[in-house]
């Protein structure tokens, strides 16, 4: 049998709040093509995100990678921080 490999999404976004202990919400950007005016515009999604050591704060820029779910809502963990906010 051969080893099966998972493909975890990497998402990257910026802090926008600390939603309890060891959790924070992200806010995510993407441009995509509008199907109908054929408009580059933006898409916005919040994850939650899991901060075990709890060291990411307001602001900074982070990566996360798509793990089990932890509960409800959150099913990424932090993978590193990109930029540190102001």
């Amino acid at each position: 049998m051969s080893q099966v490999q998972t493909h975890n999404r990497i998402i990257q976004g910026k802090v926008v709040s600390k939603a309890g202990d060891k959790s924070v919400v992200i806010l995510v950007e993407r441009k995509v093509v509008h199907p109908k005016y054929r408009k580059i515009v933006k898409r916005f999604k919040k994850y939650t995100i899991h901060d075990e050591q709890n060291q990411v704060k307001i602001g900074d820029v982070i990566t996360a990678i798509e793990c089990k779910p932890i509960s409800k809502n959150k099913s990424f963990n932090l993978k590193e921080i990109v930029a540190v906010g102001v």
